[in-house]
């Protein structure tokens, strides 16, 4: 699309997180409470995972295990797919086509977690390229 809006200029910044310890009963009430489809799980702001909606019911509630007892590292998807701040949202978009997620974890250089883009954040701005790449066609770039 060769836009220049780059992951940090669109990503959330205010990521819920949770420890690997953490309850998936706190889990759900967080999601239920911030009204999010995932939460990311990190240690001390690094990166490790992330729970989904599909996860707890695909990992937990659908293999019959005790969702009372388990844990956030229990229904994590890991290895965390990941991306920087600096990267392109076109970048963004295709690692989540390819890797077949809704969202990435942002991470600064010191692999921290600094936000979360999603499908619905690139779709929010998706006219803001149209019309940029349509300027750039009126300047004959």
């Amino acid at each position: 699309m060769g836009s220049e809006i780059k992951v940090g200029d669109i990503m959330s910044k205010n990521v819920i997180s949770v420890t690997r310890e953490a309850s998936i009963m706190e889990v759900a009430k967080l999601m239920e409470k911030y009204n999010v489809g995932s939460i990311v799980v990190a240690d001390k702001r690094k990166a490790e995972g992330i729970i989904t909606e599909r996860d707890i019911v695909r990992k937990l509630i659908g293999t019959g295990k005790d969702s009372a007892k388990a844990k956030a590292s229990d229904a994590m998807s890991s290895p965390l797919k990941v991306i920087t701040a600096e990267a392109s949202i076109e970048t963004a978009a295709k690692a989540m086509r390819e890797y077949r997620i809704k969202r990435l974890p942002v991470i600064s250089g010191k692999n921290e977690l600094v936000g979360l883009i999603s499908e619905g954040d690139i779709m929010r701005v998706f006219p803001s390229i149209v019309d940029l790449l349509e300027e750039r066609a009126a300047a004959g770039q």
